[in-house]
């Protein structure tokens, strides 16, 4: 038989803000106090909290709920709520993460176009075929490679000075069917454009919320003319973003105990969330100890089409889903013998 690695400790890390820390410790996480549901950008991570995902998906979500839940995803992030939207969100999970694992099969030296192909396919699995109408219910606008690099390249040095300096670059749009009930009208660190989102543009805007900048190509989309859309994660990599003043919590399953703003601050260890941010955040994440236990001692990530050959990939990637299941069983322990408040440390 195969060796089962169990992590040494709690495989979950919990991080509340001190509005959410109090309501937690008063009432435990019930369904009914969460307002916003963030999924953050990550490509393969989300397949460290796949039985996370399912867990939250497909039990804790299924009950009634009298108020509206609002979700939010920039490139895996919106894939992952897209899945949420769906009718059997557990079968679009499925469908999701299968096809993520053994349908990204690449030619050795995959131009934009192949990567865009391969992905779209993996994409249209995953919506299955009525995905579209259950989620309905600057110079970086060049599709032009040689614009697009150097518009990125003036980017990433301007973001180093100020994050502000986006603005010059980019402008954040937002695809939502809440119209003025969103709570994200109100955003105004960045430009921000608000398009309602129908069933026939519900591919291209997830498409494109994926779509890395160089990687894949830019997606143009019907009823958003004149620009190129772009990876979501680049100026929201991990949704630092104002969450508004609601009475709710925020609950954040994320692949990190920390959030990192924009892709370009990566690199930059100085730049993390702001704690107001997520004063109502509930922040839930794979424990350090639970990574460890994980193939290679790390979440998976787009390095390991270059590290391990097909088969190994597929493997690793797999066995990262299945030992997830712990995170979901964990958390539903949490939740169900009243200890959650216990588990969680302040931002």
């Amino acid at each position: 038989m195969p060796a089962i690695h169990v992590p040494p400790g709690p495989s979950l890390t919990l991080r509340a803000g001190p509005r959410a820390l109090a309501l937690v410790r008063e009432r435990g996480l019930r369904l009914e106090d969460i307002d916003i549901l963030p999924g953050a950008s990550g490509g393969a991570k989300w397949l460290a909290i796949a039985g996370l995902d399912r867990y939250l998906f497909g039990t804790f979500f299924s009950a009634t709920r009298t108020r509206p839940l609002h979700a939010i995803g920039s490139s895996i992030g919106s894939w992952r709520m897209a899945c949420l939207a769906q009718r059997d969100p557990l079968a679009a999970l499925a469908r999701g993460h299968h096809a993520y694992i053994y349908e990204q099969r690449y030619t050795p030296k995959p131009d934009s176009a192949e990567v865009t192909r391969v992905l779209g396919r993996a994409l249209d699995l995953l919506l299955g075929a009525n995905g579209p109408s259950d989620v309905a219910r600057g110079p970086a606008a060049s599709a032009r490679r040689p614009v697009l690099a150097a518009s990125l390249l003036l980017a990433a040095a301007t973001n180093a000075v100020s994050r502000r300096a986006l603005a010059l670059q980019f402008e954040r749009c937002v695809f939502h069917t809440a119209g003025d009930t969103t709570p994200f009208a109100h955003l105004k660190d960045l430009p921000t454009r608000h398009v309602a989102l129908t069933a026939p543009m519900v591919r291209d805007a997830l498409l494109a919320s994926g779509s890395i900048p160089l990687l894949l190509d830019g997606v143009t989309i019907a009823d958003a003319p004149g620009r190129v859309h772009w990876d979501g994660g680049v100026i929201d990599y991990h949704l630092d973003i104002d969450y508004g003043r609601g009475d709710g919590l925020v609950l954040y399953p994320h692949f990190y105990a920390h959030v990192v703003p924009g892709w370009f601050d990566k690199g930059l260890r100085w730049r993390r969330a702001r704690a107001a941010n997520f004063d109502r955040a509930l922040l839930i994440a794979p424990s350090d100890a639970f990574v460890a236990s994980l193939p290679g001692g790390k979440i998976p990530d787009r390095r390991d089409f270059f590290a391990f050959d097909e088969r190994e990939r597929m493997r690793r990637w797999q066995e990262t889903a299945d030992r997830s299941e712990r995170l979901g069983d964990e958390l539903a322990t949490l939740i169900a013998t009243g200890r959650i408040a216990d588990a969680v440390q302040p931002w």
